[in-house]
């Protein structure tokens, strides 16, 4: 199985106060079809883009930007990361993904989750609740569309369907259909079991602290009588590259404390602390350094998980647009190549 290089990112943007004259949001949104575009030209397997509803990301609508990006890209697969499936309409997104899906020539994943943020769930009129048996059940019907062109199926939170058509279809066979976890024990279960592969988001706390999860998946997947080998299996963690590791540390961090402390205000997290960074720069996941470091953590993470894609999660708070590309290019030229050499040679023994 072919092991996959990708981008994911959040849109994270400077904030326009009223209504209308967005400057900074239309200024971010050319930089994200920018870093797209070069990571198709350099050969990226895969570029995704979150769903938010919150004022410091744009991408709310993740297939609508990805339509964009498809126009300027021949190559690489667009994916969302993620759809927050739990507050959407299950038959709208499967209509538009197959519409991505036609533009790009067969490129649309769908990455599904019941998303870290809890905004869209009383702007779209759900309960928190039901936070689990939303995903469930919408989860259900999406999978349902996705092998059926006309649908019977009725549920607990939105209005049955009775041997209707669901259009268009897509041009694969059937959309890529990923699961994106956190940490959750349940999600990953269910991945495992419905055979759907699984994108695991490393963003605190030790590599090998994910490998029960990774276990538990292809456990859940094999009792249900699927082939475990067959699973795919996504690592996401935020990167950054620069030319040598002090000088992409010292470029990361003020973003990367202005952004995990923000958020951890509204969770009621301790500040971080230089510290703490320094301590997930060499023992956590964070994919920060030196080429020549980043493949290292990546070729020992492969060791550990067998995985067959890294997605690596961009932060733009505190980092030039310039920056952003320039790390872009050493994932795809520098640290790629030297991955797959090394997966490559140990396959060999």
């Amino acid at each position: 199985m072919k092991l996959e290089f990708g981008i994911s990112t959040f849109g994270e943007a400077q904030q326009d106060a009223g209504t209308g004259n967005a400057k900074h949001a239309y200024r971010r949104m050319q930089e994200l079809v920018a870093e797209a575009r070069l990571a198709d030209e350099l050969g990226l397997d895969v570029f995704a883009l979150g769903e938010h509803h919150r004022e410091d990301y744009i991408i709310s609508a993740p297939e609508v930007a990805l339509a964009g990006i498809a126009t300027v890209t021949r190559n690489i697969k667009l994916s969302s990361a993620v759809t927050v499936l739990s507050s959407a309409d299950p038959v709208r997104v499967y209509q538009n993904f197959a519409t991505l899906d036609l533009l790009s020539g067969g490129r649309a994943e769908i990455m599904a989750g019941r998303g870290s943020f809890i905004e869209s769930f009383p702007l779209f009129g759900y309960s928190l609740d039901d936070y689990d048996a939303l995903f469930e059940e919408k989860l259900d019907l999406l999978l349902t569309i996705n092998t059926n062109e006309h649908v019977t199926w009725s549920g607990q939170f939105r209005s049955g369907i009775r041997q209707q058509g669901i259009y268009p279809r897509p041009l694969q066979e059937r959309l890529p259909v990923w699961i994106a976890v956190g940490g959750t024990p349940a999600s990953v279960a269910r991945a495992g079991k419905l055979n759907l592969p699984l994108t695991i988001a490393m963003l605190g706390g030790q590599p090998e602290h994910f490998l029960p999860l990774v276990h538990h998946y292809r456990k859940n997947a094999s009792e249900a009588g699927h082939d475990p080998t067959q699973l795919q299996l996504a690592l996401n963690a935020h990167m950054y590259i620069a030319d040598d590791a002090a000088k992409a540390a010292n470029e990361f961090w003020p973003g990367y404390e202005q952004l995990m402390n923000r958020i951890g205000k509204e969770r009621g997290w301790s500040p971080v602390t230089r510290q703490q960074f320094e301590y997930m720069l060499t023992d956590g996941p964070l994919l920060v350094g030196s080429p020549g470091e980043v493949a290292s953590k990546l070729i020992i993470q492969h060791k550990l998980f067998r995985n067959t894609r890294f997605l690596s999660q961009l932060i733009s708070s505190g980092l030039s647009h310039e920056q952003q590309l320039r790390s872009i290019s050493l994932f795809a030229s520098e640290v790629a190549p030297r991955v797959k050499a090394a997966v490559a040679a140990e396959s060999m023994l």
